[in-house]
């Protein structure tokens, strides 16, 4: 079944579908923790390696997090529009 057929068959079936921006606040909430994870990680073994340019490496990590917490809260305030 595929995602077009799912989505007509929610709009057939006259679902509320307000719990749609419940589903998709979780998912940008976890996308946006797995992505701040992977920079907090990669940015550790970077000043491993290089720790003489701690400083560039860790400001590059803070404007990474920061932009995709800015996505994040975006996509969490359209999802609470969502729900009504």
């Amino acid at each position: 079944m595929g995602l077009f057929s799912t989505l007509s068959t929610f709009l057939a079936a006259d679902i509320d579908l307000s719990a749609l921006g419940a589903i998709g606040a979780g998912l940008a909430i976890m996308g946006a923790s797995r992505g701040i994870g992977a920079i907090g990680e990669r940015a550790c073994e970077a000043i491993g390696r290089q720790p003489e340019a701690k400083g560039a490496i860790q400001g590059a990590m803070i404007i990474s997090a920061a932009l995709i917490e800015g996505a994040t809260f975006f996509a969490l305030v359209i999802c609470m529009m969502a729900l009504g």
